[in-house]
């Protein structure tokens, strides 16, 4: 799946974690550490300097100088030492934090990896709404867990349940199926958000036909959102639509719906029914059983 989450980026304590800031925190004592270093450098430098090209009755009337100047290397030798003794025992701590998901014991992380499962079970059950006060639940319970970071993404996607539809979806121009969907009505619609250039969307937006096939006269809605970004034109959405025999509706839209239920990666699905968002994740992880439910 296509991202633009990147890179792991854990900008929060608690349900985020704190192992991130750690070794924000080692790097800066690092750099400190270096920055000590070099100037202990260059004051020895500067010292050698002097007694090599200062003449000796000039280097005796400076004696007091260079003394001062010898004991300000040496206390700046003594506080490097005391930084590199700080820095072990922080390595020590981030080593440990890293080895039990931010200091939790080994039980705790499997009581979450348990807890997490349970969670896990009711969405996949199709209950979002009891499985997004689980999660909650969890998330709080667990947030500094190597599972809870590992259940961020599926948090995010179920704080959306519950939320209004929008009521301006951006949509900017019809590549077919325009009066075959009714984004303002009350019916069950499943919403794609994809692209043409994801090879994960190639892969499940085609799949999503056989629900439409199977459901639409039991009223099922299927529409699928592009927002025909990076190499993506509107002839390749033609192509591919022709392509693939898609026949449910599909549309470009400027990017107000993607914001609006939260999507961070594609392909994403959506649920909604009766003006409100009663499902959020990846479409693969639907099922016409699911979906036959919630018409």
């Amino acid at each position: 799946m296509s991202t633009t989450n990147g890179a792991m980026r854990w900008t929060q304590r608690g349900s985020d974690g704190i192992i991130p800031t750690l070794e924000k925190q080692f790097h800066s004592s690092r750099l400190a550490e270096d920055s000590m270093r070099s100037r202990a450098l260059v004051l020895a430098l500067f010292a050698f300097a002097v007694m090599v090209a200062v003449p000796s009755t000039t280097l005796a009337q400076s004696g007091s100088d260079i003394k001062a100047l010898s004991d300000k290397v040496d206390a700046l030798e003594r506080r490097i030492a005391t930084m590199e003794r700080n820095l072990t025992q922080q390595l020590s701590k981030i080593s440990k934090q890293l080895a039990g998901g931010g200091g939790n014991s080994a039980a705790k992380e499997a009581e979450a990896q348990t807890a997490l499962a349970a969670v896990n079970r009711l969405v996949a059950s199709g209950d979002p709404t009891k499985a997004k006060a689980e999660m909650t639940a969890f998330m709080q319970k667990y947030g500094t867990t190597t599972a809870a970071k590992g259940a961020l993404k599926t948090y995010r996607e179920l704080q959306i349940v519950g939320k209004a539809t929008p009521e301006d979806w951006g949509i900017e121009k019809w590549f077919q199926g325009e009066n075959d969907v009714d984004l303002s009505g009350n019916d069950t619609t499943l919403v794609v958000f994809w692209e043409v250039w994801c090879g994960y969307c190639q892969r499940e937006v085609p799949k999503l036909q056989a629900f439409y096939d199977s459901l639409k006269d039991d009223g099922l809605q299927i529409v699928g959102l592009t927002k025909i970004n990076k190499s993506a034109t509107e002839q390749k959405v033609e192509d591919f639509i022709k392509e693939k025999n898609l026949s449910y509706p599909i549309a470009k839209e400027n990017g107000s719906a993607s914001q609006h239920f939260g999507v961070a990666g594609i392909p994403a699905a959506a649920v909604v029914k009766d003006g409100k968002i009663i499902w959020r994740g990846h479409p693969s992880r639907l099922s016409e059983e699911q979906l036959r439910n919630w018409l």
